[in-house]
């Protein structure tokens, strides 16, 4: 990042799909870094606090437009 630059977080924040994008981005890292790592993830589901084993953590494609993890 360039520092003679101010940063404009407001305006930043205004731009919806890049930073929709970039969290989703960030939480495909960390589900896959914790798969390879071997850990568990934890989620909601159904209404409860649920843990998934590494083994069960399913990487999805996203160019396939599946940004999300799933176990079977």
């Amino acid at each position: 990042m360039n520092d003679d630059k101010e940063i404009n977080i407001p305006e930043i924040l205004k731009d919806r799909p890049r930073v929709q994008k970039a969290l989703r981005d960030a939480v495909q890292k960390a589900i896959h870094f914790h798969k390879l790592m071997g850990r568990p993830i934890i989620v909601w589901k159904d209404g409860k606090v649920v843990e998934i084993p590494p083994e069960e953590i399913v990487l999805h494609d996203e160019s396939n437009g599946d940004a999300g993890a799933a176990h079977r």
